[in-house]
């Protein structure tokens, strides 16, 4: 029973460098394929002629770029810190199951982790249970995992069986 060290390996800060830049690169396939739709449009369409299309599609183009450039740019790091589990809940949202485990810290503020329509991570903490929160991947990881059959990936929250080592997913090691 322990937090684990492999926390500090160097395959984290490739999956977040790396989440950065597939962000970027996502948003600016979306920006060409504004430009280049608009383009055509006012190419072969009769409702708009070029420029006009094109000035509407490098405007839209250069939306999605720069939301992309701020989505890549604003994942910023919180701090690290230790709490418990101090309760689990079920409710109905617009229809849906929401499960909701809260987790107390250091501080006595209370923090949510919410699933909507499936208990596996409502039913993977217990009450009582010490957590640490890791605030470069913004996730959780249990002090006590020895009674576990299965253990989520910190960098992706890939589920895995609590036998592997690496994430299938991203290749990060599993924090056991």
């Amino acid at each position: 029973m322990a937090y684990s060290e492999k926390i500090n390996d160097p395959a984290f800060d490739r999956y977040l460098k790396n989440t950065s830049n597939y962000r970027l690169q996502f948003s600016f396939v979306l920006a060409l394929a504004a430009i280049a739709g608009f383009f055509l449009y006012g190419h072969f369409s009769d409702d708009m002629d070029n420029p006009e299309a094109l000035y509407i599609g490098l405007a839209i183009g250069g939306m999605f770029a720069l939301i992309g450039f701020y989505s890549a740019r604003s994942v910023k790091p919180a701090l690290t810190w230790d709490g418990v589990v101090t309760g689990k809940k079920i409710r109905r949202v617009r229809g849906k199951l929401e499960y909701v485990v809260m987790i107390s810290d250091e501080k006595n503020r209370i923090h949510e982790i919410k699933s909507e329509n499936d208990a596996t991570l409502h039913d993977y903490y217990r009450e009582g249970e010490k957590v640490r929160f890791h605030g470069r991947l913004h996730s959780f990881e249990k002090y006590d995992k020895s009674k576990d059959e299965i253990i989520f990936c910190n960098a992706c929250s890939f589920l895995h069986d609590i036998s592997d080592d690496f994430c299938r997913n991203c290749g990060c090691p599993l924090l056991k």
